[in-house]
Formats: C-alpha cells, sequence, structure tokens
C-alpha cells in the first residue's frame, strides 16, 4: 500500500518542543516534495510548510515561520517537522503529504493547492495542555 505515515504526536505540555515525523511506505521519498500540513478541531486543514525535493528550499505559513522548522534527510527516507515553544493553539491533527513540487506560498487557500499532492498520510494528533 502506498501512503505515508506519521509519527511523534502526543500530549505535550506548553513551551515543550516536538518533532514530528513522515516516512513513506511503498515509494522512495527523495522524488517528490513533502508538505505539512494541520486540522484543529472546527477548522479547515491548512497548509504549514513545505520543503522541496532535495530540501534546499522550503516555504511557511506565516503565523508559524518562527517555530516550525521543516527538514528532510533522504537517505533516512524522512522528512520532520520540529514544532518549538508549542502553544495549546497549536493543538491538531499534523499530516504530511507527498507532491511533484511545493505550492509556491502557503497564503492562498489550502482548496486551491490541495489536488497537488498525491500520497497523504493518516495524521497524528497533536494536543497541547498543561
Amino acid at each position: 500500500q502506498v501512503q505515508l505515515v506519521e509519527s511523534g504526536g502526543g500530549l505535550v505540555q506548553p513551551g515543550t518542543s516536538l518533532t514530528l515525523s513522515c516516512t513513506p511506505s511503498g515509494f522512495s521519498l527523495d522524488t517528490y516534495a513533502i508538505g505539512w500540513f494541520r486540522q484543529a478541531p472546527g477548522k479547515e486543514r491548512e497548509g504549514v510548510s513545505c520543503v522541496n525535493i532535495d530540501g534546499g528550499s522550503t516555504n511557511y505559513l506565516d503565523s508559524v515561520k518562527v517555530r516550525f522548522i521543516i527538514s528532510r534527510d533522504n537517505a533516512k527516507n524522512t522528512a520532520y517537522l520540529l514544532i518549538k515553544n508549542l502553544e495549546p493553539e497549536n493543538t491538531a491533527v499534523y499530516y504530511c503529504a507527498a507532491a511533484a513540487h511545493c505550492h509556491p506560498t502557503l497564503r492562498d487557500r489550502y482548496s486551491d493547492y490541495k489536488n497537488n499532492y498525491d500520497y497523504w498520510g493518516p495524521g497524528t494528533q497533536v494536543t497541547v495542555s498543561s
């Protein structure tokens, strides 16, 4: 089965950091750009970051630029999302997805670029609470 699998979520306290991982099943990550998305309760899914195939170019949703860092290690066939200084507002299900290339800007609506992504993971829950 061809899909992505996210891991690393959980219940965490505010102010801590968390690294989410994204690994493929049935294909190699090194021919795809990887995007990270989140969906908070009652809200539309939104893209938070994307990294191109070789890791040399990234983009971020404006509101997460300071505390989110996307990266990838093609040798390990894994992509990552580091979230620093977590806040309760970061509570959401986080998804990774694979596309031929990153959408140029995450200021566009999710509906404008979601169909660019070929493979998705089932998501990992991140809950930030004291």
